[in-house]
């Protein structure tokens, strides 16, 4: 994990502690996440998903024909 720099004000240790406990907790889950999503077969990340590429069916109704070319 990269090193986390205090830019402002003077935390106490336990602050200090509690920040360090959340920010390893949120690491680690993403990291357990991501290892879940890659042992299911299915993308990392909303960038590698190609199914957002896909256009979705065109709703019937006035002016639907301008809005078709408009990005989702």
């Amino acid at each position: 994990m990269a090193p986390i720099k205090v830019l402002h004000g003077h935390p106490t240790p336990e602050e200090l502690a509690a920040v360090m406990a959340v920010v390893s907790a949120r690491a680690a889950a993403a990291s357990a996440a991501a290892a879940a999503q890659r042992a299911a077969g299915g993308p990392v990340s909303a960038w590698a998903d190609r199914s957002a590429a896909m256009r979705r069916m065109q709703a019937p109704g006035p002016h639907s024909w301008r809005t078709s070319a408009w990005a989702h």
